[in-house]
């Protein structure tokens, strides 16, 4: 990597993305200076901290996720008892995986069960951001960056016997509200997950909101402009001399960066070590929301050169590629 010199930081690979407050609080500094991109939210989702503060009424009572759950699942398109509302796709992994168990083909992600099992397959790919070809199977699919790939809710595998979990963290980039869900027409297993499930475990600041914050969602529109990002942010990088793969996900891969990593945690920059996927020295850089991009690239250009008009990259670098 020409010209970007390793910068010591105190902060260590993490398991997973969303690291953000943590770098701050191991630095001595303010969250609110960190760019988190090792978290790949919707860029272009709006602000949802209006929409939850006018549902603090909230907090002094029980939640009730019935009206949420018929929400989602209008928006959906599909039947509401197929729905398992859920605290964040990680407790949707977690129970469907408490429930059928999983096995993966790496790379993909690390949350996933490998104890013997249905075969687990994130659609796009997480951490590679390829789309699955359309006869591929899966006894569970994570889709939790398929809208944003796409445009469209599912790919409607939940019909064909397959079990699909999701996350609207991602979709609404909302992180810390917590909502996922589980889709699945099997109504044994919908009722062993209902069962496996906590009461009352997505809160009630999640369940009173999610109606407003799915209203102004336009899928194919986001997906789109999510696309444009991830071609600018692949063309940045690739100015300067990166090697770059992106996908159909909002995020792209940088190949050999280890001290890109390290650069950028030194400027509040934080990106995904990828060595839970078994790509040691690659690193996962979340597309950021377009304002974001003048300090990135602020950044690179103290550490990495001038850089220089982006490159035309060889066919099949996969830089860049869009959605079909």
């Amino acid at each position: 990597m020409p010209g970007c010199p390793l910068t010591s930081a105190p902060i260590g690979p993490r398991a997973h993305g969303g690291n953000g407050a943590r770098l701050a609080a191991e630095l001595g500094i303010d969250p609110a200076s960190v760019l988190d991109l090792s978290a790949s939210l919707c860029p272009v989702a709006p602000d949802p901290s209006p929409v939850v503060q006018r549902h603090l009424d909230a907090l002094g009572r029980y939640p009730d996720p019935a009206r949420a759950t018929e929400a989602l699942a209008d928006a959906m398109a599909v039947e509401p008892e197929h729905l398992v509302l859920t605290n964040g796709g990680a407790e949707a992994i977690a129970l469907v995986g408490s429930v059928l168990g999983g096995t993966v083909e790496e790379p993909d992600f690390s949350l996933y069960p490998r104890s013997g099992g249905p075969l687990w397959r994130s659609n796009p790919n997480n951490p590679l951001g390829t789309l699955a070809p359309p006869g591929a199977t899966a006894g569970v699919w994570d889709e939790a960056f398929w809208p944003l790939a796409t445009g469209t809710w599912t790919r409607g595998d939940h019909v064909h016997g397959s079990v699909v979990v999701g996350s609207l963290t991602k979709l609404l980039a909302c992180p810390g509200l917590r909502l996922g869900y589980v889709l699945c027409a099997d109504d044994a297993i919908v009722w062993r997950i209902r069962r496996a499930q906590p009461e009352w475990s997505v809160n009630g600041l999640a369940t009173d909101t999610l109606a407003d914050l799915l209203r102004p969602v336009d899928l194919p529109a986001w997906s789109r402009q999510t696309a444009a990002l991830r071609h600018e942010l692949a063309d940045l990088l690739c100015s300067y001399g990166l090697s770059v793969r992106a996908g159909h996900g909002p995020w792209v891969l940088v190949d050999r960066a280890g001290a890109l990593r390290a650069t950028l945690l030194g400027e509040g920059i934080v990106v995904r070590d990828c060595t839970s996927f078994g790509l040691a020295g690659t690193v996962r850089i979340a597309v950021p929301p377009r304002e974001q991009f003048g300090r990135l690239e602020r950044a690179l250009r103290r550490h990495c050169g001038t850089g220089s008009e982006p490159r035309t990259r060889p066919p099949g670098s996969g830089a860049g590629r869009t959605a079909p």
